[in-house]
């Protein structure tokens, strides 16, 4: 989801450097599949909020049972004859991050994010889709899977296939970076301000921590993120059930979809 907590010493915020050593890869504790839990499928939809997750259940004509991952469901289904596995809800980069090692310890293989931002450029409006092609990281989380200098970055094949998805549709998009955050409510002016210097289009709560477990564990990871608020004026303007916010959250439900069935298909 949204918001950010920079490493930027010049706004009095520091950050350890961290730079990946073979002792830090020696974990001692380490994602395993426990007896007794089922598998999951190559391709998997890991959503937010409870109704991105309900409304892709009801859209892929789930059936399985639900399982859980430490309060997180998850559930088989298909699309366009493609199996996949629809996960929810993953708030914040340290939860999510944990419920990815865990999905990619059950046969995970690409994994497609669909989230909500919030907008720090005038550019992308309430309802409209982000297509991020970089995460810069102002949680915690994504520094123990990757250097401090590193980019973190989607998987290339699966932002192509959300890319050739959106062409199709009427609702506006724009592709640029996103800032992540654990700070929800620490959006402040001068974050706002800093996030708009660098040419950052939205913030959210999960995203550089999935890329670089994504990057660290060799698994395919992508996102699509629909703009639920709108910070670039320092005051929030929350969608608020909104009709646009609406039709925004609809069309990247049926994108996310698509892709996924795609990346199945191809083998992304």
């Amino acid at each position: 989801m949204r918001a950010p907590d920079s490493a930027r010493t010049d706004r009095g915020f520091h950050q350890p450097s961290r730079h990946l050593t073979g002792e830090d890869r020696d974990a001692l504790i380490h994602p395993t599949r426990e007896p007794g839990e089922e598998p999951v499928t190559p391709t998997v939809i890991l959503t937010f909020t409870q109704p991105d997750y309900q409304a892709l259940c009801r859209l892929a004509q789930v059936q399985a049972p639900m399982r859980q991952l430490w309060g997180c469901a998850y559930r088989v289904g298909t699309w366009e004859g493609a199996s996949l596995t629809v996960v929810a809800p993953a708030l914040g980069a340290p939860y999510a991050a944990m419920i990815l090692e865990k999905l990619i310890a059950l046969g995970a293989r690409r994994v497609l994010a669909l989230g909500w931002c919030g907008s720090v450029s005038p550019a992308a409006r309430l309802g409209d889709l982000i297509l991020p092609t970089r995460a810069i990281p102002g949680d915690g989380t994504s520094p123990h899977y990757c250097r401090e200098d590193a980019e973190i970055t989607p998987h290339k094949g699966l932002v192509d296939l959300f890319a050739k998805g959106l062409q199709g549709v009427e609702v506006p998009w724009h592709t640029g970076p996103v800032w992540t955050t654990d700070a929800f409510f620490r959006e402040t002016v001068s974050l706002i301000r800093s996030c708009q210097e660098q040419g950052v289009l939205g913030i959210d709560l999960e995203l550089a921590a999935l890329l670089a477990v994504g990057r660290f564990r060799g698994i395919s990871v992508a996102a699509l993120l629909v703009v639920s608020d709108e910070l670039f004026t320092y005051t929030w303007q929350p969608a608020r059930g909104a009709q646009i916010f609406r039709q925004g959250r609809q069309a990247a439900l049926r994108l996310v979809l698509e892709a996924a069935a795609a990346a199945e298909e191809h083998h992304v």
